[in-house]
């Protein structure tokens, strides 16, 4: 199995920047997209963006500009780099990876989320 555990939630002012990191371990044999999504109160969880293991990157459109995502594949780490961040990014920010644990079993794992509140 894989384990995935997000670090680098918390409060911060509107303009203000934050860094997530997303720690994969376990029994890794590869991982192929890693990703952050994103679920306010009340809200369906939505995707914020996506890295390739070759480093091509996704954003949705109200990230663009603002986030960057990036990945240390060494590390098995992913991390989001949000800045210039508005009240409307206030939500439980969950990691996941695309991961083989062998040559041919792939599938999607999750973190348990960080909470990232930005205050007005």
């Amino acid at each position: 199995q894989v384990q995935l555990v997000e670090s680098g939630g918390g409060l911060v002012q509107a303009g203000g920047s934050l860094r997530l990191s997303c720690t994969a371990s376990g029994n890794i044999f590869s991982i192929n997209v890693m990703a952050w999504y994103r679920q306010a109160p009340g809200k369906q969880r939505e995707l914020v963006a996506t890295i390739t293991s070759g480093g091509r990157t996704n954003y949705a459109d109200s990230v663009k500009g603002r986030f960057t995502i990036s990945r240390d594949n060494a590390r098995s780490t992913a991390y989001l780099q949000m800045n210039s961040v508005k009240p409307e990014d206030t939500a439980v920010y969950y990691c996941s990876a695309e991961a083989y644990v062998n040559s041919y079993e792939l599938a999607d794992y999750w973190g348990q989320g960080t909470q990232v509140t930005v205050s007005s």
